[in-house]
C-alpha cells in the first residue's frame, strides 16, 4: 500500500487518500490508528510538555519499521517544521523530537532546519479536505544551502488527509529530492 493508511479490502493498492489525490511522498506507514487512546497520547505529548514520550514513539518506530527504513535507504531525516510563532507558542516541535529520538536509534542523520514553514496556516484539523490543501499550499519551503539527499524520510505526528507530509515532500523535491518517505505515529480512520 502507498501511503500506509489501513486497508479496508486486501487487494486494494492503494488507501483513498493515495487513490484519490497525486501525491508527492512515495510512500509511509504509521505506528497507530488515531483512536480516542493514541490520540490522548499525542495530545500529551504536544500540549503538556511530555517530551519523553518522543523517545517511547521512536523506539517503537524502530521496532517496527526498522527494515522498511533500510530497505527505503534513507540518507537523512527531516521533521515537519512548525512555524516558529507556534514552536515559540509550545515550546518545540513534537516532530523534531521524534526525528531526533530516531535518528539516534537508526544512526540516520537528522536535519531539523531543512525545511521551514514560511507561512503560518490554519490549524488543519479545522479545515476539511479541500480547505487543508488550499491551507498548505506554498507554506513549506527549503532552507537555501541545504544539500538534498537522494532519499529522505519525513517525521510527523499524524497523519490524517496527507497534506502536510504531502506538501512538505514537495518542498524537497522541488529541491532535488528523489524519494520522499514519512512515518508518523497515527494515522485517520477516515477512509
Amino acid at each position: 500500500m502507498k501511503c500506509g493508511k489501513p486497508l479496508r479490502e486486501e487487494e486494494r493498492e492503494y488507501c483513498a487518500d493515495c487513490a484519490r489525490h497525486e501525491l508527492a511522498f512515495d510512500q509511509g506507514r504509521s505506528l497507530y490508528l488515531h483512536t480516542a487512546l493514541v490520540q490522548r497520547a499525542i495530545y500529551q505529548f504536544k500540549f503538556h510538555n511530555k517530551r519523553y514520550y518522543a523517545e517511547i514513539f521512536a523506539r517503537e518506530m524502530a521496532s517496527r519499521y526498522g527494515k522498511w527504513i533500510r530497505r527505503w535507504e534513507i540518507e537523512e531525516i527531516v521533521p515537519v517544521p512548525l512555524h516558529p510563532s507556534r514552536k515559540r507558542t509550545r515550546g518545540f516541535n513534537q516532530a523534531e523530537l521524534l526525528a531526533k529520538a530516531l535518528g539516534e536509534l537508526s544512526g540516520i542523520p537528522v536535519e531539523p532546519k531543512a525545511v521551514r514553514r514560511i507561512r503560518k496556516t490554519k490549524y488543519q484539523k479545522q479545515l476539511d479536505d479541500a480547505g487543508r490543501r488550499q491551507n498548505l499550499k506554498g507554506a513549506f519551503s527549503v532552507v537555501p544551502g541545504w544539500k538534498p539527499k537522494r532519499c529522505i524520510l519525513v517525521v510527523d505526528d499524524i497523519y490524517t488527509t496527507g497534506n502536510t507530509i504531502h506538501r512538505t515532500a514537495e518542498a524537497l523535491k522541488k529541491a532535488g529530492v528523489q524519494k520522499v518517505y514519512f512515518l508518523t505515529i497515527s494515522i485517520g480512520q477516515g477512509l
